[in-house]
């Protein structure tokens, strides 16, 4: 069955495309290759390519180094999954998030070109964005990894400028393995010979496979903590530095304690990626946004609560997310925190739900009617121990905080990017 995620003429593509091999996921590099074999190698024919991958945090550090390049007067490719609210948030293209049109041309001469041949969705995405990128000219291509990394679409990229891994954590064990040393395995795949690779703090059972292949690669390996360094200071800005030099930034414009490692994993890859830019330019980390990554919304939504209330937006869905999101939470102890969880139907609903139920005076399971893949309201109130109540969706809840009239309070949705996407349609957000 298609996914409802794809709308619009270009979901009209897609799902024929779909049909041709109706597996959601199947990580494996093989038919990507041979179609873009047949489309020319758009993949080698790209700007400088930063890759990054991780668990956690990977499309907030692509925001960054968009932020950071941008900032520095480059002009960026960038490509993210998944989208929120429409396909096309996935290829922004010298700056710009594609049209429908350029991209429903694009998914039409890949599909004439694959003739038939099986073929996933992502691994369609994947060779759009080549295509895309390889047509118009830019400085610099961000390219996030879609699942893991090894068999990933997009780890077809022979010699990128750098590479950068995020936190891991456990996430997807059906397809990357049910262990940390596991799933590192696959995040460092997208390892290249001779090329530099940057990571943030990881346990030690990640750090070490990853150690290892950048060994295996002879590629080098920039740790934090090691070879670059990154904090807060008591006059509230970063101090950063490694053997480039130091540098004084303002905060990040995310918000959250573990943005300031994205952050810094950021300006660590750009540094490390060969391309020159001015000191100035790190700055623009203050300037970064990103959808649904601790997100306050002020549209018709965050209306429904009485004045003083805040409505955030989190797509956070991992035990790794649960505990970073804890994290913020443990500094909005000045007022109430009602807690929303809707989640997709593979995630680990008690390990994500555990450090957070400490700090939240109530908690509630939420399932939006389109939400895709949504995990039963009945199973979040499981996995909470009963401490949840059914909402049953968020627009409901809001409504029974608003109607109880009691002190000005935070109310957090999370749980879910599919989740969050349903959250910010209603709310009136326009990806841009």
């Amino acid at each position: 069955m298609p996914s409802p995620e794809f709308t619009g003429r270009s979901g009209i593509v897609l799902e024929r495309l779909q049909r041709l091999y109706p597996v959601l996921i199947d990580l494996s590099l093989g038919r990507l290759e041979t179609l873009l074999g047949k489309l020319g190698h758009p993949e080698d024919r790209l700007p400088p390519v930063i890759h990054v991958a991780g668990t956690n945090g990977k499309g907030s550090t692509c925001a960054h180094l968009r932020a950071i390049a941008e900032a520095a007067g480059l002009v960026v490719h960038a490509t993210t999954s998944p989208h929120l609210v429409d396909v096309t948030e996935r290829f922004r293209v010298a700056g710009r998030l594609v049209d429908e049109a350029t991209l429903v041309d694009t998914l039409e001469r890949i599909e004439t070109v694959n003739d038939g041949a099986p073929i996933t969705v992502f691994e369609v995405l994947s060779a759009a964005f080549f295509m895309l990128f390889s047509e118009v000219h830019a400085d610099l291509a961000i390219i996030e990894v879609g699942l893991g990394g090894r068999f990933d679409a997009t780890n077809v990229l022979r010699s990128p400028a750098a590479c950068a891994i995020a936190a891991l954590s456990m996430d997807h064990e059906a397809f990357l393995g049910d262990t940390l040393a596991a799933i590192a395995a696959e995040k460092a795949g997208i390892i290249k010979p001779g090329r530099p690779v940057v990571t943030g703090r990881q346990s030690p059972d990640a750090l070490s496979v990853i150690e290892a292949e950048a060994a295996s690669q002879h590629a080098p390996l920039l740790l934090r903590d090691r070879d670059w360094h990154i904090e807060r200071t008591m006059a509230g800005r970063l101090l950063y530095h490694d053997r480039h030099g130091p540098l004084d930034l303002p905060l990040p414009g995310l918000p959250g304690p573990h943005q300031i490692d994205n952050a810094g994993l950021a300006v660590a890859t750009l540094r490390a990626s060969g391309l020159v830019l001015p000191d100035s330019a790190f700055a623009g980390i203050a300037n970064t946004s990103w959808p649904a990554r601790l997100q306050r919304l002020h549209g018709p939504l965050a209306a429904l609560l009485p004045d003083g209330w805040e409505l955030w937006l989190d797509g956070g869905h991992n035990p790794g997310a649960g505990l970073v999101l804890a994290e913020t939470l443990r500094g909005w102890s000045d007022r109430p925190l009602h807690l929303l969880v809707g989640m997709k139907q593979t995630k680990d609903p008690s390990g994500f739900l555990a450090p957070l139920l400490p700090h939240a005076a109530t908690v509630w399971a939420v399932a939006e009617p389109h939400q895709h893949l949504a995990l039963p309201i009945e199973a979040i109130v499981s996995a909470s121990g009963g401490i949840a109540r059914p909402g049953p969706t968020v627009a409901d809840v809001l409504a029974r905080l608003a109607a109880a009239n009691g002190a000005p309070a935070r109310i957090l949705v999370c749980g879910s990017l599919y989740l969050a996407g349903e959250i910010l349609k209603a709310d009136g957000y326009t990806p841009t």
